[in-house]
C-alpha cells in the first residue's frame, strides 16, 4: 500500500497526545511516537493525561518519560478529573480543553475515536474536536471488552523491535493494569499484527487511526 509520512527524517513535528486514563496514549499512539523518533524526526510533544490517581500519575508520568525519551521537548501534563464520569464533567473538562488550546498550536492531535465505547473515550474525543477546529487531528483505538473495533483508514507501520519495545514499556510501566485480563503482550501484538496485515506493512506490524478530515495542500 503506498502512503505518505507524517514528517521525514530532520523535519519538526509539534504533537499533542491526548489520553483519558494513564495508559491509552501509549496503547494508542506508543508505536507511532517511537518510530517518529528512530526516523529522526524532530517531535516535540505535549502529553496530556486527564486523570489519574496518586499511584496512576506516577505510572502515567514515568512511562510518558520512557516513551518520550528521545524527542526534542516533551511536556507531560496529568489532571484530576474523575474516572469514569467525563460526560458528567463535560463543562469543567470543556473549559480545559479551551485553557489548553491558548498553550499549544500542534501539527497533529491524537485523541480518543469518537465512538469509543468508553464515555470518558468519547468524551476527550468530543472536545478535542470541538476545541481544535483547524488541526489535524487522527483518532487511536483501544482494545476492550466491549468488542468496539472499528474499521480504521489510516495506518502507521512499525517494525517488529518498535512493537516489542513499546510492549515492554507498557507491561513494565503499569503494575496496576496486569491483572486484567486483557492487558497483555498478545493483545497488543495481535491488533498491531491484523492492522498490520490490512496495510502490507514491510514488517507485518501497524498502528490504526481514523481520520475523520484531512485536507493536504
Amino acid at each position: 500500500m503506498r502512503g505518505f509520512q507524517l514528517a521525514a527524517s530532520g523535519e519538526r513535528l509539534s504533537v499533542l497526545c491526548l489520553g483519558a486514563h494513564s495508559d491509552d496514549i501509549e496503547i494508542g499512539v506508543g508505536g507511532t511516537l517511537l518510530s517518529l523518533v528512530q526516523k529522526g524526526v524532530i517531535l516535540h510533544v505535549h502529553w496530556c493525561v486527564l486523570s489519574g490517581s496518586e499511584d496512576r500519575e506516577r505510572e502515567a508520568r514515568d512511562s510518558a518519560a520512557d516513551f518520550l525519551g528521545g524527542v526534542a521537548t516533551a511536556r507531560i501534563e496529568v489532571t484530576k478529573f474523575q474516572d469514569g464520569f467525563f460526560p458528567e464533567q463535560g463543562a469543567r473538562i470543556k473549559s480545559w480543553f479551551e485553557e489548553l488550546k491558548r498553550r499549544v498550536d500542534p501539527d497533529l492531535i491524537f485523541t480518543h475515536r469518537s465512538d469509543d465505547a468508553h464515555q470518558d473515550h468519547r468524551e476527550v474525543s468530543r472536545l478535542a474536536w470541538n476545541s481544535f477546529r483547524d488541526h489535524l487531528i487522527l483518532e487511536y483505538e483501544i482494545p476492550k471488552w466491549d468488542g468496539d473495533m472499528g474499521r480504521p483508514n489510516f495506518y502507521v507501520p512499525i517494525s517488529a523491535v518498535t512493537l516489542q519495545r513499546k510492549i515492554d514499556l507498557l507491561l513494565s510501566n503499569f503494575g496496576s493494569q496486569r491483572s486484567k485480563q486483557w492487558f497483555d503482550a498478545e493483545t497488543f501484538s495481535g491488533l498491531a499484527r491484523l492492522r498490520g496485515l490490512e496495510c502490507r506493512a514491510p514488517e507485518r506490524y501497524a498502528e490504526a487511526f481514523f481520520a475523520r478530515k484531512l485536507a493536504l495542500g
